[in-house]
């Protein structure tokens, strides 16, 4: 027989581990969101600085010079970001999975 205080209850712990869930969710999304707009900032000020070290060369072999430093640390600088934000991505995914799973396990028939 199912009783009005266990339906009550299940409708509490159901409700406290989706509010858990999506805190946890909200969380992830935040710092990712903070990763890419601390990306593009210093991405920006790179390219700002690469322009003006450009202006004022005064010869073609410095003009190539400045360009290349500038690809070479631009292409590290996406690498080491992209590496960065796909842990955020992946830490994400495993924490909200974990929610998922132990919501699963709680809730399943026979997991009583």
């Amino acid at each position: 027989m199912v009783k009005i205080e266990d339906i009550q209850q299940y409708g509490k712990e159901h409700l406290e581990t989706v509010v858990a869930s999506a805190t946890t969710v909200q969380n992830g999304l935040q710092a990712i969101a903070s990763a890419y707009g601390d990306y593009t900032r210093k991405s920006f000020e790179d390219t700002k600085s690469f322009v003006e070290k450009l202006s004022g060369v005064k010869s073609l072999d410095k003009a190539i010079e400045a360009q290349t430093e500038y690809a070479r640390s631009a292409y590290e600088s996406f690498v080491a970001d992209s590496q960065k934000i796909a842990g955020l991505y992946t830490d994400l995914a495993k924490q909200t999975f974990k929610a998922i799973e132990g919501m699963v396990a709680k809730f399943a028939p026979g997991a009583h």
